[in-house]
């Protein structure tokens, strides 16, 4: 399992102490410091069953100095969206945690961190 975070999010912060918690195994990517490429945007959202739109943080001054808000949100910008978060990660929304059977979740909320937590990994037997 392994967590995006920013140190300084409160919802990250949170998220960290209901894995520390439940002594759970996970990897801290920084993402700020240690940003995510376009491919691997596009794999977490597919694990996250999301769009892109659905993952950006519009409401961040460099969304505004984008325009992002006025982006169409469809396929064929559908990859302008992914390289603006490669390229501006403080745009990804946080945390995502990248569960073990695959999935993934943005753990914004104790029940969404526990649900992560509750997937099985894929060598647990009768899981």
């Amino acid at each position: 399992m392994e967590i995006w975070i920013n140190p300084a999010c409160s919802k990250c912060r949170s998220a960290l102490s209901v894995l520390d918690a439940e002594a759970a195994e996970y990897t801290v990517r920084r993402y700020l410091d240690d940003p995510p490429d376009e491919a691997e945007i596009r794999e977490v959202l597919t694990r996250l069953g999301l769009e892109p739109w659905d993952i950006a943080r519009t409401g961040e001054a460099r969304a505004a100095e984008l325009g992002m808000d006025a982006w169409p949100r469809d396929a064929q910008t559908r990859d302008r969206w992914i390289c603006a978060l490669a390229e501006h990660p403080i745009l990804i929304q946080r945390p995502i945690i990248t569960a073990d059977d695959g999935s993934a979740v943005i753990g914004r909320s104790e029940e969404a961190v526990r649900d992560a937590l509750s997937r099985p990994s894929p060598g647990d037997a009768g899981a």
